[in-house]
């Protein structure tokens, strides 16, 4: 590899057999280095060779980086094996998983744990898409009355994943201290003098309004705010409470940080891991399970409250 020579973040994924966003994450976390020409980054291959030689455990002239995301990277999970400077991408918004990313990290201090805070469809599309190993939902099927199984089935298709719980989670509206408004229910919604703020398209809580509204028979449009949009729930909660609008939907735990907040309880919500079954067997798995099932783990979970664990740990569904 010439020293002169530079590399786009696709060819260093390439180069390095990691998927694009990892090496977007190493850029942002300073362990590989880049500079902009205009808004393109590159990546110039001394630095490549620097962040080979700074990888634990590896000969980079013999043993490329591979993705836990790669199926052609060697198979290793019949020994239970795994490089000390492998990624896993896990994806979801709720505090618990920052727990569960600590806990992991203790177990294996030379893999890089990546949290993605995005929503449930962006998740379940980053899993299907090969960018993500663990992805979080909480996404309401009005039809079958039934939490993540039918979108996981949808939005995964030919792909046998597995459904864990990790808790359940009461959603419901935020609304300032004394709920002056008077809102309790989803038409509520539609009084001329209450200003809502939404979540953003793809997150559970938006799909849980919009079927409550489709069932309903509530046209958003009808909302003053719904096209007010926040991507989570802290800042919707926020938002009413600087009072900025009259109402938002998240969960109750965000609600218990404010004390100038009411929480109107709505819906019971089941909030799922999903992986691949293919990854069920591999060490980092195995590990994330005995952490689901461990006191410890889940004592922490139960000493911040909001959050039921009665089936933490249990597989849900298999697709």
């Amino acid at each position: 590899m010439s020293n002169d020579v530079s590399y786009t973040p696709e060819e260093v994924a390439n180069i390095l057999r990691i998927s694009k966003f990892t090496v977007y994450e190493l850029i942002k976390r300073g362990e590989l280095t880049a500079y902009h020409i205009g808004r393109k980054v590159r990546v110039e291959s001394a630095d490549i060779e620097s962040y080979k030689r700074k990888s634990k455990g590896l000969n980079p002239l013999e043993s490329p980086i591979p993705s836990p995301l790669d199926s052609s990277a060697p198979d290793e999970r019949s020994n239970h094996c795994f490089k000390s400077d492998e990624s896993l991408v896990i994806c979801g918004q709720d505090i618990v998983l920052d727990i569960l990313t600590r806990y992991l990290e203790k177990q294996f201090p030379q893999v890089h744990f990546l949290r993605r805070y995005i929503g449930s469809i962006d998740g379940l599309m980053a899993l299907y898409r090969g960018m993500a190993n663990v992805v979080t939902a909480h996404l309401w099927d009005s039809d079958t009355n039934e939490y993540n199984t039918p979108f996981v089935r949808r939005l995964l298709p030919g792909h046998p994943t597995c459904i864990i719980n990790l808790v359940y989670r009461m959603e419901g509206f935020y609304v300032a201290k004394g709920n002056l408004k008077n809102v309790t229910t989803w038409s509520d919604l539609t009084k001329p003098d209450v200003r809502f703020v939404n979540r953003e398209r793809g997150s559970g809580a938006r799909v849980l309004l919009d079927e409550q509204l489709r069932i309903s028979e509530i046209n958003h449009k009808d909302i003053m705010g719904y096209r007010d949009e926040e991507m989570t729930h802290l800042a919707i909660a926020s938002k009413v409470a600087r009072g900025e609008a009259d109402v938002g939907l998240g969960i109750e735990k965000v609600a218990m940080q404010f004390i100038n907040l009411d929480f109107i309880p709505l819906h019971k919500e089941r909030y799922d891991l999903v992986i691949r079954q293919e990854d069920l067997e591999r060490p980092h798995f195995q590990a994330l399970m005995s952490i689901l099932q461990s006191p410890s783990f889940r004592n922490e979970v139960m000493g911040i409250g909001g959050y039921d664990i009665s089936q933490m740990g249990e597989i849900i569904a298999k697709t």
